[in-house]
């Protein structure tokens, strides 16, 4: 199983970046996809899930409102809309996959990560 993300870059606050993430395995349609971030100095944490048939979302308190997760079961990707960014979200974000919904806020319940894709955000 491969999570390939993409879209990060270098944005203004107040700016927007959509990110992506390609999953390459037969796990996609079954399991729920999750974003989670690790700053610099900081543990990874949760950012955004949603289950595999996009009935339920889940998000952080401090990006809910402003970021939007979604997928597209038919091309295997996820995506994670970010608008009224800020520099608190500058972060490298991964794309990752769990089974089941509980306990969907732990980033360590999540079975498969990617590489991830770099975002930073600049004041």
């Amino acid at each position: 199983v491969q999570l390939q993300a993409s879209g990060g870059g270098l944005v203004q606050a107040g700016g927007s970046l959509r990110l992506s993430c390609v999953v390459v395995g037969r796990i996609f349609k079954t399991h729920v996809m999750g974003w989670l971030r690790q700053a610099p100095g900081k543990e990874r944490e949760f950012v955004a899930a949603i289950t595999s048939d996009s009935e339920n979302t889940g998000y952080a308190d401090s990006v809910r409102g402003r970021f939007t997760i979604s997928r597209d079961n038919a091309k295997n990707t996820v995506y994670l809309q970010m608008n009224s960014l800020k520099p608190d979200d500058t972060a490298h974000y991964y794309c990752a996959a769990r089974f089941l919904w509980a306990d969907y806020v732990d980033p360590r319940t999540y079975n498969y990560a990617g590489q991830g894709t770099q975002v930073t955000v600049s004041s």
